[in-house]
């Protein structure tokens, strides 16, 4: 329609020519109703289109709402009643963990046995929830950086920008390396002693985090940034998954697995436990370093 309306007014306009150049006024002010009437369909044709978006959005997300609560649901109800004496998780399942755990497992640590052998699709679910709480972080917290940049465009100063500590330097290069190292020997002992992936993590986290207030963004950014985050990140939970899905298909249709358990109290030992700990403790360590640096408003 605005297209005919302009054809219109140049077809007026090559009409008035020869005459004197002269042309209707009340003609252009109908071409300008027009054009003003056309907007304002474009305008709530938009509008009406956004809402139906946002109502199927809400409506599907609804119904995945309910789909899953409905699958928890059917899922309880095979459960047997809780505090019943012949409950098999009161009996039958935690002395199966500490008769058979050292035999079937091969970790000496029985604790490492049950989280990573027994129920290690678990604590894969425990590294995904990190690893989705980061990420949600990550999200909301680069949205109001944005709009703080967009309002403040010079902002203030960051903490990269900073003086640095000569006293918190040098105790950061001496510590960290005794810190991460400390991490690593939790991380790679966790199947024959305490200790093991999220502890190591923790200490390894705390490590980087140390380094991070002494050394500043830019300096400790070489060696670890946001690309290093994800990397690492998708690397573990990637081999966490593959791995014990490779390990439960195998045990469930009684298959020979290339995966040796070895001697049990030798440190390479206890089968996929030790890569298991090792991809749990890079997960634990970017996820609490990559929490703080984004907390301190800083970039990975």
């Amino acid at each position: 329609m605005k297209a005919d309306l302009d054809r219109d007014l140049v077809s007026s306009l090559d009409e008035a020519l020869p005459e004197e150049s002269h042309l209707d006024s009340g003609h252009l002010h109908r071409h300008d109703a027009g054009v003003a009437r056309q907007d304002r369909r474009l305008a709530a044709g938009e509008n009406r289109a956004a809402r139906v978006s946002l109502l199927v959005y809400r409506s599907i997300s609804v119904l995945a709402a309910l789909a899953v609560i409905l699958i928890l649901l059917w899922g309880v109800l095979d459960l047997p009643l809780f505090g019943r004496g012949n409950n098999p998780v009161e009996n039958e399942v935690s002395l199966r963990y500490l008769q058979s755990g050292l035999q079937e497992g091969g970790a000496v640590n029985l604790v490492a046995n049950m989280i990573l052998d027994y129920r290690a699709f678990d604590t894969l679910g425990e590294s995904n929830v990190l690893f989705a709480a980061c990420c949600t972080v990550i999200l909301l917290l680069r949205r109001i950086q944005d709009r703080e940049s967009a309002v403040s465009p010079l902002g203030e100063a960051s903490p990269s920008a900073l003086p640095e500590d000569p006293v918190l330097a040098l105790g950061a290069r001496v510590l960290c390396p005794v810190i991460l190292l400390f991490g690593i020997y939790i991380i790679l002992n966790g199947h024959l002693g305490p200790g093991g992936g999220f502890s190591g993590g923790a200490v390894m986290g705390a490590g980087l985090i140390l380094l991070r207030n002494a050394l500043g963004t830019e300096r400790i950014g070489r060696f670890f940034s946001y690309r290093t985050f994800r990397r690492a990140v998708f690397a573990a939970l990637s081999f966490y998954a593959l791995s014990k899905a490779w390990s439960f298909y195998t045990g469930a249709n009684r298959l020979p697995s290339f995966i040796p358990a070895g001697t049990p109290g030798a440190i390479l030992s206890a089968g996929l436990i030790l890569p298991l700990n090792i991809a749990v403790g890079l997960v634990v360590c970017c996820t609490m370093y990559g929490f703080f640096a984004l907390f301190e408003k800083g970039d990975i």
